[in-house]
């Protein structure tokens, strides 16, 4: 199972939200000096999400994406205020590896389709729920789509890799919704990295015996909770 350190930016600065909330704010520093700290810790992809991006639909913080792969050199996802092809191309032109589509995949799907079609292997999509439905737009409103549906619907247009977030548990270290990330990998039978709540080793070991191709930590890492090295030691098994 792949371990994903989680970077979140914010106005320049690594960031940890609660369940989403633009004001729940922890400052965490300089996102490139973060990134290289798991990158010295052993880290072998990271998870990069514009918050900015997510929440206004801006792209202000790509200089700081691109310094992030430049500086680490590992394989980075990254996610947040991506709505366009010329936003996927611009993400992939920074040497990111996969592009996490969210909000646009729900609003227009032919633009996923389009991307998977164009940058095969390279376009994933962010299911972030709640009470089972499909969040967008920074998780500030709620469709009435299932991610079973959206997952199902994005396979058929190439797409492999989901991240599968329950909102409600999102940096609240209370675990993540373990029962429901099986659930979707058992209905799409397709690549899910667990993310949300994660808050022990345990929670990591629940998520790969639930069958996850990865999992996303941030706030556990960040407030020492759990350690990198512990959590790698998943990638090994």
């Amino acid at each position: 199972m792949q371990i994903y350190p989680a970077i979140d930016i914010k106005n320049g600065k690594a960031v940890r939200l609660l369940q989403g909330e633009a004001n729940a704010v922890t400052d965490y520093g300089d996102p490139v000096a973060a990134a290289m700290d798991w990158k010295n810790q052993g880290a072998t992809y990271l998870h990069v999400v514009d918050l900015d991006g997510a929440f206004e639909g801006s792209g202000r913080n790509l200089p700081i994406l691109k310094e992030i792969v430049k500086q680490t050199g590992l394989p980075v996802e990254t996610g947040g205020g991506i709505r366009t092809m010329e936003d996927i191309e611009a993400r992939l032109c920074a040497g990111v590896q996969r592009v996490i589509l969210g909000t646009v995949a729900l609003n227009h799907p032919e633009i996923v389709e389009e991307a998977c079609r164009k940058f095969p292997g390279h376009i994933a999509v962010g299911l972030d729920c709640k009470n089972g439905l499909v969040a967008v737009k920074g998780w500030v409103e709620t469709s009435t789509i299932t991610a079973k549906d959206l997952a199902l619907k994005m396979k058929a247009f190439g797409v492999t890799d989901i991240i599968y977030t329950d909102i409600s548990r999102d940096g609240m270290l209370v675990g993540p919704n373990v029962e429901s990330t099986k659930q979707l990998i058992a209905d799409t039978n397709m690549n899910i990295i667990g993310s949300g709540g994660v808050g022990t080793l345990q929670d990591l070991i629940d998520l790969k015996n639930a069958g996850c191709a990865g999992a996303i930590i941030g706030k556990a890492l960040y407030s020492g909770k759990v350690k990198l090295s512990d959590a790698l030691t998943l990638e090994e098994e």
